[in-house]
């Protein structure tokens, strides 16, 4: 196994690190995943290099301290991205070497708690009633290397996201259990993840309470049937169906009810986005002074992305081409898929495949035969039950946020 010297030195040669140790170079894999869009910033472009995490397949990094890594693309046909693949986020390069699920403990508190409570995880798992939910898992800033002109933050692409199967306990049923004052706002949530200096704000977030006591709302421990990795927050983190990753805590270890505002870094200044630009989504109202313009980022906008072709692909023509994708929401569920394969001109509905739930992405498909040489501009557009569907040009916001500009791919046929 490499070590941290070694490791670094392999990414900066470009070599893929695989999880048997074994080192390739980088014509050995160029072809066998799309790593990154030209459009991301020339510096992106050039550091995106698949490596391997331990206990990760290789995954595209964006930052090493602390570490993002996003999920190829072409993991995204599967129902359930698997969790050696599934992407990795972290904001703090303080993260624990390895928790251990003997010693962990959850400690449940606040002002506006009746009776404070320490929780292992043998109470968590045999003393709360189980649930599961198929949820995916996007960060705020996924697809933020794409915006024009660029802003500062990870330059991700298409894949800091991850659909699962996540097994755990109602957030509710424990705060119930701690008991909740009549005067309760919010709910703050505190993980492992540490700064490495003091001056840096620890990640600290925060929920109202609404939210927090949501059913859907869950204490996870395992992750398509398995225990948590430990990058994606073993022994325990945060599920929060329908808004972004920010919020969903990893390796979880404070909950504090609280009577006002949680007024730390996380949330009055990072993570907000302008009043009033994207329509249609929940407010974290509590957030909000009078005289803000910015208020948190909560819930993911409609969105989809075509998984099965590259832009530059060439097809025969006559032959059957298979268009396949994903599409999703904050919850209210895909009603519709279209496809255009003249770049716009007509639309044709897609076929959706198996509901796995309103917190899940929809798979669909839709096939064609080109009937004349050139190139075809494909198109995807999802459209939600409650009739929201994606833009068609970008809502630019200083932070890089709720990218879902309808995706085109350009494939060539001969």
């Amino acid at each position: 196994m490499p070590n941290r010297r070694t490791f670094l030195k392999n990414l900066s040669s470009g070599l893929m690190v695989m999880g048997s140790g074994v080192l390739l170079p980088r014509h050995a894999w160029a072809d066998a995943f799309s790593i990154s869009p030209p459009t991301l910033p020339d510096g992106d472009m050039a550091e995106s290099i698949l490596a391997s995490l331990p206990g990760k397949n290789p995954l595209i990094k964006r930052t090493y301290r602390a570490p993002n890594y996003e999920t190829p693309v072409e993991y995204f046909n599967q129902m359930f991205t698997p969790n050696d693949s599934f992407y990795v986020r972290w904001h703090l390069s303080g993260i624990p070497d390895k928790l251990s699920a003997t010693d962990w403990r959850l400690k449940i508190g606040g002002d506006s708690v009746n009776t404070p409570i320490e929780l292992t995880l043998d109470n968590l798992q045999n003393n709360y009633e189980h649930v599961e939910i198929v949820a995916l898992n996007q960060c705020s800033g996924n697809r933020r290397g794409f915006f024009q002109p660029h802003v500062a933050g990870v330059e991700w692409g298409y894949g800091a996201m991850g659909n699962a199967r996540w097994t755990g306990v109602r957030l509710k049923d424990v705060l119930n259990k701690a008991g909740i004052k009549k005067d309760a706002l919010e709910v703050t949530l505190n993980g492992a993840e540490g700064p490495v200096i003091p001056q840096t704000p620890d990640f600290i977030k925060s929920l109202p309470l609404w939210k927090a006591l949501d059913e859907n709302t869950i204490l996870a421990w395992e992750m398509n049937g398995e225990p948590l990795p430990h990058l994606n927050g073993f022994p325990v983190r945060l599920v929060v169906p329908g808004w972004t990753g920010t919020y969903w805590t990893k390796m979880i270890t404070e909950i504090n009810v609280i009577n006002k505002p949680w007024d730390g870094f996380w949330m009055r200044i990072a993570y907000r986005i302008p009043i009033g630009k994207f329509a249609g989504i929940d407010r974290f109202v509590s957030q909000e002074r009078p005289t803000d313009t910015m208020t948190p980022i909560t819930e993911m906008v409609v969105n989809s992305l075509m998984t099965n072709i590259r832009n530059g692909q060439r097809f025969h023509l006559g032959q059957p081409v298979e268009v396949k994708g994903i599409a999703w929401d904050a919850g209210r569920g895909i009603r519709l898929v279209e496809v255009s394969t003249d770049g716009g001109y007509t639309w044709r509905e897609a076929t959706l495949g198996k509901d796995y739930g309103n917190y899940s992405w929809r798979q669909f498909s839709y096939g064609f035969r080109p009937t004349k040489k050139g190139r075809y501009d494909i198109l995807a557009r999802a459209t939600n039950r409650a009739g929201s569907t994606q833009n068609f040009e970008l809502i630019w916001n200083p932070a890089g946020y709720h990218h879902n500009v309808v995706q085109k791919v350009s494939v060539d046929v001969v």
